[in-house]
């Protein structure tokens, strides 16, 4: 494997890493392994760091190709505790507001689901990377500023009801969707559309365009895995 010329890697991101951590930690190990001090490596798709599933890091002059690898259609598992909010939509926060939830059946969720498929608009949330007057919106909303973000076009393909736990007001989804879309977001909004408040309490990303869940490696197995590899050393060695 030639690193420094580019190779496309696929791991299982692990819960409570950031996309960050995750390439850092690829990145440090290659270099020992290559027995160099630097080497370009960055991730296409960044993943919240309560999020786990598929992440493709690029290596060299393979990271050319992140803008076209981030662009593909990905697909998500998650689950929604319908009821309350948080202010990010996750549960990095706490929960800030609840809300009545006796009025949700399994018939209304079937009916709301339908008006989040296809072409839509969403708001992206205030705790996002989204950028307002040169500044990342997240930084601002940790400050307690008040951010209005404007709505972003974006398509759901596919929206499959999984499960929903009516005891618990759990709701589990399969998501395939464009660039740009927002889980916590669109949990966010379907939690509006019943009538009621909602926030991510697990998700997982299942693929990026043809890569899937099944092809990735845990972090903890690429280094023996790194260990078996014939890898060119690069010129600069």
């Amino acid at each position: 494997m030639d690193f420094e010329a580019g190779e496309i890697l696929y791991f299982d991101k692990p819960l409570r890493w950031t996309s960050f951590n995750l390439v850092a930690k690829v990145r440090w190990m290659l270099c020992q392994r290559l027995g160099v001090k630097k080497l370009k490596v960055g991730h296409a798709g960044t993943l919240d760091p309560l999020a786990t599933g598929v992440l493709i890091v690029c290596t060299g002059r393979a990271t050319k190709r992140i803008d076209e690898l981030q662009a593909h259609t990905k697909e998500y598992v998650a689950t929604l505790q319908l009821g309350a909010t948080t202010p990010c939509f996750d549960l990095e926060k706490p929960i800030d507001q609840t809300y009545p939830t006796q009025h949700i059946t399994l018939e209304l969720i079937e009916q709301v689901l339908p008006q989040f498929m296809g072409r839509i608009e969403q708001v992206p949330p205030a705790f996002s990377a989204c950028k307002v007057d040169g500044h990342r919106a997240y930084k601002l909303a940790r400050k307690g500023e008040e951010i209005a973000l404007k709505p972003k076009i974006l398509v759901i393909d596919e929206l499959e009801l999984v499960h929903f736990d009516a005891e618990q007001m759990q709701l589990t989804l399969r998501i395939v969707c464009s660039k740009g879309t927002y889980i916590r977001a669109l949990a966010r909004d379907i939690g509006q559309s019943l009538q009621s408040g909602a926030h991510l309490i697990a998700l997982r990303r299942t693929r990026i365009g043809n890569v899937c869940i099944e092809q990735c490696m845990k972090i903890e197995d690429f280094e023996p895995w790194l260990n078996q590899q014939e890898i060119v050393t690069p010129l600069n060695n």
